[in-house]
């Protein structure tokens, strides 16, 4: 995207702090601003994701004596979450950039589901962020360190905390996260209580929350756009909306990562391209018999392995019909996109 950038331009570096469909609010360092994108950037643009995405540092022109700026310039993302679009067409959609951290929130109700924390461990590790899981409403539950330990069983390497912004509970397990200038996402499924934790956070109410159908702990879209909030303490928060179903997108590397107990122990087996079923010498298969291995986790490990097949499978074919009709496809790894440089503090900007 480079090619966007016009040298006859004044730009100044931005981050986007909002995203309204093709509307974007950034901040500088004059202040917020609304923006968009030209119409050159809008037309080399390959697919959804080279578009601004909260979080991004951009270059702009601000408009004098306007509080609109033009967005030139995607400047490269040091980290990025992503998700499968919804639709037939294989696009990827940000959901949030440039972040440290990001929180994966589940509340400790009916919802509480350790195979859907495991998808979303897999879109962060993809993601080069660190995934920290937070379990909410602890004050909903009986035995919270059961749930803890069910999740830690399940997310090798993964910092788990309980949570309750009723009592007052965990903050200060939340707060080493928390760093001046650092960025944390919080994502989950609706209902889970993230816009509850940002205004715990913040000691204000600066997100508008809802009670959830006690019937089936599902909660309604608080949140409806994404958007950044500076904490008192100088970190940055991410507010996205809830996901009723996280679809992977291009994942290999962060799959790998959340299962890597088992990855481990298909390294043991006795053939190196052994399907883990009925074959002599499996060590995943001796794992799942003595009870080392949770039956469930190793189903989610084979579904989510099959399926980022699939998408690649399906991605690869649109990516031919483009070449095929003239038009090259966008499709990079994750990883080849990243790249550091940028941090946004309480004085502003540092842009290296």
């Amino acid at each position: 995207m480079d090619s966007m950038q016009d040298p006859n331009k004044p730009l100044v570096p931005g981050r986007v702090t909002a995203q309204y469909s093709k509307q974007y609010r950034i901040i500088t360092e004059t202040g917020e601003k609304t923006a968009a994108v030209t119409g050159k950037y809008e037309y080399e643009a390959l697919s959804r994701s080279d578009f601004p995405a909260v979080g991004d540092w951009i270059l702009v022109e601000p408009l004098q004596g306007e509080a609109r700026a033009v967005i030139h310039r995607l400047l490269p993302r040091a980290t990025a979450m992503t998700r499968k679009e919804a639709g037939s067409v294989p696009d990827e959609q940000v959901i949030a950039a440039n972040t440290d951290t990001v929180f994966i929130v589940s509340a400790l109700n009916q919802d509480f589901n350790v195979r859907k924390i495991e998808r979303y461990l897999i879109a962060v590790w993809e993601s080069g962020s660190q995934p920290v899981v937070l379990l909410t409403k602890a004050d909903l539950c009986d035995d919270p360190d059961e749930y803890v330990s069910q999740v830690v069983s399940s997310a090798p390497g993964v910092p788990v905390h309980a949570v309750s912004s009723v009592l007052d509970q965990g903050k200060e397990d939340i707060s080493p996260y928390l760093m001046p200038g650092h960025t944390v996402a919080i994502t989950g499924s609706s209902g889970a209580g993230k816009s509850t934790l940002l205004n715990w956070l913040s000691g204000e109410e600066i997100q508008r929350v809802q009670g959830i159908r006690e019937e089936d702990a599902r909660g309604r879209h608080t949140t409806t756009h994404r958007e950044l909030f500076l904490l008192p303490g100088g970190a940055i928060m991410v507010d996205t909306p809830g996901m009723r179903e996280l679809q992977l997108w291009d994942s290999a590397g962060g799959w790998g990562e959340t299962f890597s107990d088992i990855e481990e122990l298909a390294g043991l087996c006795r053939f190196h391209d052994c399907r883990h079923e009925s074959e002599a010498g499996c060590a995943v298969q001796q794992a799942l018999d003595d009870g080392t291995l949770d039956p469930g986790r190793f189903t989610n490990y084979k579904k989510t392995e099959k399926e980022l097949a699939y998408l690649a499978k399906k991605e690869n074919s649109a990516s031919k019909r483009q070449k095929e009709h003239g038009r090259p496809h966008s499709s990079k790894s994750r990883r080849d996109r990243r790249a550091g440089g940028y941090s946004f503090s309480n004085d502003g900007y540092d842009y290296d």
